[in-house]
């Protein structure tokens, strides 16, 4: 079987996306234990030597955001990052902000606005299409008043709605347990929108059962094998 990328679990919304021509990194932020490799979900710069990395961070949040891939030019010549315009402007580096593009002879990235900091990422790159929603989400609160609940709807619907009519190959989505029972809607609203071949479960930190429980929940019935499940830093799976 033709395999048309690799996909590792960094950690939290962290993932490595190895395509025919390029390494992608997106939301890389935990970078610990130092030199363990990607087998164990860091990423040792030198080993990338000779590559062509492409690094993506959605926001300035300490959780989506690791500083350390500034230093990464000294091991990895071919190294681009492409930042949300939220983080302060580093040399070098592409900047993008909600509803901006880029397109470079290689890559396409459109950029969606996020309902909370930052954007979230559409990227084409060796006939793939990937999207990953950063902190783009359903973030529907107990407890929180009705309007600001329903403001959150709107706003992420109106950002999904988006994708319909472009298909993607992966979308990596938040599927958060803090949501309590409403940790599911932004996943299922996306598979209900958007033509999707295999989505990713992202932003549960170290409460990867949320995954099992979406697996098992009746609400992703009609899409569930359609959801790629990685719950272990490192695990690593072929599309």
């Amino acid at each position: 079987m033709d395999v048309d990328a690799k996909v590792w679990y960094l950690y939290h919304s962290g993932f490595a996306v190895q395509t025919a021509r390029h390494f992608l990194i997106f939301d890389y932020w935990r970078d610990k234990p130092k030199g363990a490799g990607i087998e164990s979900g860091v990423i040792d710069p030198a080993a990338l030597r000779g590559q062509d990395v492409v690094v993506f961070v959605s926001h300035r949040h300490g959780d989506h955001y690791n500083r350390c891939i500034l230093q990464w030019k000294n091991d990895i010549p071919r190294l681009r990052l492409i930042l949300s315009d939220d983080i302060r402007r580093v040399d070098g580096a592409l900047m993008v902000g909600p509803g901006g593009t880029l397109v470079q002879p290689d890559l396409a990235v459109q950029a969606l606005a996020s309902n909370d900091e930052g954007v979230a990422f559409i990227v084409d790159v060796d006939n793939l299409r990937i999207f990953h929603a950063g902190d783009l989400n359903w973030w529907h609160w107990e407890g929180e008043p009705d309007d600001y609940n329903e403001g959150m709807a709107t706003s992420y619907k109106s950002q999904i709605d988006k994708l319909a009519g472009k298909p993607l190959d992966l979308a990596f989505v938040p599927v958060d347990p803090r949501l309590e029972k409403q940790y599911a809607w932004e996943i299922d609203y996306l598979m209900r929108t958007a033509e999707v071949r295999h989505a990713i479960p992202m932003h549960f930190g170290n409460d990867s059962s949320i995954v099992g429980r979406l697996l098992e929940d009746g609400i992703s019935r009609s899409y569930r094998d359609r959801i790629l499940s990685f719950t272990k830093r490192g695990e690593m799976k072929e599309i």
